[in-house]
């Protein structure tokens, strides 16, 4: 009997933490394309620098970088940026549209990941950037975090 390997599927975007302050999060379904399922499997996934738009009543998430698969079919093959719908019900859509429309508010995607029921979920977030102040204060605060439980652990 062969051992299955589990993987952790859960991809972040840890630039968004970084550059953003984090109000509310929601979760979406997403709708890929061909073999971009077995590529997100496969780990070749970035998010780094997409992000979530409003268009025309829908949602879609720009510039996240799924990678071909090099054994897939190579008669269909998307766009590796191409933009991607989010699938959310009206009154979600209405909802951030409402936060969106405020001043300083964005939408990022922070996190990709399979569910229980193994379908492809993203984790939206309704952020608002950080001053540069306000970066160089968190990394302050990250390092004595750090420092701290480095000092205690040394301890016991």
């Amino acid at each position: 009997m062969a051992k299955t390997k589990e993987k952790n599927l859960t991809f972040k975007n840890k630039k968004a933490y970084h550059d953003y302050e984090i109000l509310d999060t929601l979760e979406a379904g997403i709708a890929l394309q061909g073999s971009e399922v077995k590529s997100i499997r496969d780990s070749r996934v970035n998010l780094k620098d997409s992000h979530v738009r409003i268009i025309k009543n829908e949602v879609y998430v720009l510039n996240m970088h799924i990678t071909h698969l090099s054994t897939a079919h190579t008669t269909y093959r998307p766009d590796e940026r191409r933009s991607r719908k989010l699938l959310l019900h009206r009154k979600e859509i209405n909802k951030l549209h409402e936060k969106v429309s405020k001043d300083g508010f964005t939408l990022i995607p922070t996190k990709l990941y399979f569910n229980s029921k193994n379908m492809v979920k993203i984790q939206v977030a309704v952020a608002r950037g950080k001053k540069l102040h306000d970066k160089r204060e968190d990394l302050k605060q990250k390092t004595l975090k750090k420092e701290a439980l480095q000092a205690l652990k040394n301890n016991f």
